[in-house]
């Protein structure tokens, strides 16, 4: 079938009339991306997508990703053109409250809606990740007699895009991994949201992506044909690289008094709407949508469910030929989790003493043989993080069914290509780098947070006990810093069997990513309490290290490496003392209030904890008249356990707090 240009025409206009309207009523939004994309977007979804409206999550679909997010208009328009469940209702509702039309596009909110997108660089990083993940699903689940996994993922980007680092790290990989199924279309309008491109750029964009190791093609974004050419182009090439469409474009196209202006990028535009609405033919009734274009998307979904109903043909003769690939296939799309996954990893010897990375490393093997379909990526720092998925081999472009992904020193480029991969859905995401380096991804992680996505963040070097790369290299803020961050589990392990507990809790949890954050020097194994306990106390958030003989007089708080130091100091302060490890205060937080209090007794305000980081986050448990032993300052080149003592994180300074909390209870009373 060739292309329909005349009705695919007015279907653009209609929907540039769409966007016109609902950036009018909501008196906010932005009308560039919509109004000049607008005929790439006809030809999209009108043509050349493979999806299906009444299944958005269909495991072969062409995935479209719209980095530039604040043009979700665009989105909007096309999804409620081509029949997604996203009525006119919701589109009058742009930008309001609890509508499925959010400001910028939010992953689970609306159908068809891949990734959370907005900040820019974002969609241009999960879109990798997504490529990488129908990679590796064609590689683990396609056979030579069925095809299930052959797809395209298509990213529209926009200059803010691809002036923004992340994207840089992001497509230099994409480049290395040859991601021949993954396709830019460059919305080179040359303009972002202050001035004139040229204020702010003068590379020459093609030449650098064709430096990365893209097929680089340059058209009119405006010429339909000419873009479905190029897309075909794209599409059918077999050199093994991704491509990238460079596609000039006039940004506000529509809207004469903005059009090609910096002005065009956000509502600036909003009060010409009535004029530009009558001079693209559109008429007086807002909201409008001809029915002539209704039936065209209406007759091109019918082409769409066929072309679906002979995959799922082939899909069912995969799936009786193939029983473990499909058991394996249906229990990563519902992110099944072993129920006795902990009990696969053997106790540790009770002479151990390693550093929670290297029992990490250990944990994470009987994992991966659990669940077939956990990844492990690393920020060059295998040999340092250990997180290396033993017998998984690498995902390379010549083996795409590699476990382990090497992302080079590209921590931001890292945390969105796991995004991507977790959006794709078939897979569990886990990647690592040192602690001190979650600012270099701290924008990628927190929309991983707001998404929902069950990534895994395995990072190590969680304190100044680092040592002697001294403090660039020594967290003091950092796990705090997550800890505040909404949706993110944050669990830092006191010694090897919590650490076993702390993974398992990881791979629980599948509404929200995890943080594991992991000691470089060695630890000694807490025999003193019981292994279940320390195992399963994790999954809890908190439990009772050490109980209190008789009448409880002092509660010492700890987590991580100066667990430990607790416990000494209650050793020396007497009978009535108890130790709670706090290992992860999100888990702990979200249990019952019973359980909560049977672990920190309202009875019992006499209470100090003990960090090495800074202590300000303490003081919802210890109470506005308890103690934090803890950090004000940064850490210091030397010895690990040199600086602990040095800025006094150890059982001393423990004993002291809580004196001197019993003291002044004592001449109160």
């Amino acid at each position: 079938m060739s292309l329909n240009v005349e009705i695919l025409s007015r279907a653009a206009n209609e929907a540039r009339g769409l966007c016109m309207d609902a950036v009018q009523a909501s008196q906010s939004g932005h009308l560039g991306l919509p109004l000049g994309c607008a005929e790439m977007g006809a030809v999209l979804f009108g043509y050349a997508l493979k999806y299906n409206p009444d299944q958005p999550r269909w495991i072969n679909r062409d995935i479209f990703v719209l980095s530039g997010g604040h043009g979700s208009m665009f989105l909007y328009a096309w999804l409620h053109m081509s029949g997604y469940d996203l009525p006119m209702s919701e589109i009058k509702r742009f930008r309001q409250l609890h509508s499925k039309t959010p400001g910028h596009p939010e992953f689970g909110d609306t159908p068809g809606v891949e990734c959370t997108t907005g900040p820019l660089g974002q969609g241009v990083g999960n879109s990798v990740g997504i490529s990488v993940a129908t990679k590796m699903a064609a590689a683990r689940f396609n056979t030579d007699e069925h095809k299930i996994f052959d797809q395209h993922v298509i990213c529209l980007c926009s200059d803010g895009d691809m002036q923004e680092g992340v994207a840089s790290e992001a497509c230099a990989l994409a480049g290395h991994w040859g991601l021949d199924n993954l396709i830019f279309i460059y919305d080179s309008n040359a303009v972002t949201l202050d001035a004139a491109a040229k204020e702010t750029q003068s590379e020459d964009t093609g030449k650098r992506m064709e430096a990365y190791g893209f097929d680089v093609q340059e058209i009119d974004g405006h010429d339909m044909q000419q873009f479905l050419d190029a897309l075909n182009v794209a599409k059918t090439r077999d050199n093994g690289k991704p491509q990238f469409i460079i596609a000039h474009t006039l940004i506000g196209k529509g809207v004469p008094e903005v059009a090609g202006t910096y002005k065009a990028h956000g509502e600036a535009g909003a009060k010409f709407v009535d004029a530009a609405r009558k001079a693209l033919g559109l008429p007086e009734e807002h909201y409008f949508v001809s029915q002539d274009v209704y039936d065209y998307f209406a007759e091109h979904k019918k082409k769409l469910i066929a072309d679906y109903d002979r995959w799922e043909k082939t899909y069912d003769e995969w799936r009786q030929k193939n029983p473990g690939l499909a058991k394996m296939l249906d229990d990563g799309i519902e992110r099944e989790v072993p129920a006795d996954l902990l009990s696969k990893i053997p106790e540790f010897p009770k002479d151990a003493k390693l550093a929670t990375r290297k029992a990490g490393g250990e944990v994470l093997q009987p994992i991966a043989q659990a669940m077939p379909l956990l990844m492990s990526g690393s920020a060059d720092l295998y040999g340092s993080t250990m997180n290396y998925i033993k017998e998984g081999g690498d995902f390379t472009r010549d083996t795409p069914g590699g476990r382990n992904i090497r992302f080079g020193i590209r921590e931001h480029g890292m945390c969105a290509i796991l995004n991507g991969i977790s959006y794709h859905g078939l897979f569990r995401a886990s990647g690592a780098t040192f602690t001190v380096f979650t600012d270099y991804c701290r924008a990628s992680i927190r929309l991983g947070a707001l998404a929902k996505l069950p990534n895994l963040y395995i990072f190590t070097h969680d304190s100044i006990g680092v040592g002697e790369d001294g403090p660039t290299h020594q967290p003091v803020e950092t796990v705090s810093s997550v800890r505040l961050m909404p949706n993110i589990d944050v669990i830092r392990p006191a010694d090897p069997e919590e650490t076993a507990g702390a993974f398992v809790a990881a791979m629980q949890r599948t509404d929200g990513p995890t943080f594991l954050a992991l000691t470089r020097q060695t630890v000694p194994i807490l025999n003193e309490i019981d292994v279940k306990l320390r195992r399963e106390g994790v999954l809890r958030g908190a439990y009772i290290a050490k109980r209190e003989k008789g009448k409880l007089d002092l509660i010492i708080m700890s987590c991580g490496s100066e667990l430990q130091h607790a416990l000494a100091a209650a050793k020396e302060l007497g009978d009535g003392v108890r130790v709670v490890s706090m290992p992860c205060f999100e888990r702990f937080n979200r249990e019952s209030r019973e359980y909560r209090e049977e672990i920190l007794p309202n009875s019992c305000r006499r209470r100090v904890a003990i960090e090495a980081g800074v202590t300000e986050i303490w003081y919802q448990y210890v109470g506005l008249d308890g103690k934090v032993v803890g950090l004000h300052e940064f850490g210091l080149s030397a010895p690990g356990a040199e600086v602990m003592k040095e800025r006094g994180i150890d059982a001393e300074h423990v004993i002291e707090a809580a004196k001197s909390l019993l003291a002044n209870s004592q001449n109160s009373g």
